[in-house]
């Protein structure tokens, strides 16, 4: 895994593009914890806003979360969302 792939770094992009498809202040979402859930009410992110983060994710990271996790479980938090991108970097 190169440096620009660790954990906190892909967190910090994560968070930005989080941010970036909520349409939230990227430094509102920077301080929230790890923790926070994606479609929870601080974020509040819409299926459509959900649609653009994966193609983002996968645009950025080669990533294709709809297709890797059927379920969805990544979706849940800040934090399942980083360590599922980051475990798929991982194994690549």
């Amino acid at each position: 895994m190169t440096d620009t792939h660790n954990r906190a770094t892909v967190e910090r992009q994560l968070r930005s593009m989080i941010a970036e498809a909520a349409r939230l202040d990227e430094a509102a979402v920077a301080r929230l914890p790890a923790g926070t859930e994606l479609f929870g009410p601080e974020i509040a992110l819409t299926s459509l806003a959900g649609v653009t983060l994966l193609g983002a994710i996968d645009q950025r990271y080669g990533v294709d979360v709809a297709t890797l996790d059927l379920s969805l479980d990544s979706l849940q938090s800040i934090a399942t969302l980083t360590d599922f991108v980051t475990a798929h970097l991982q194994s690549h």
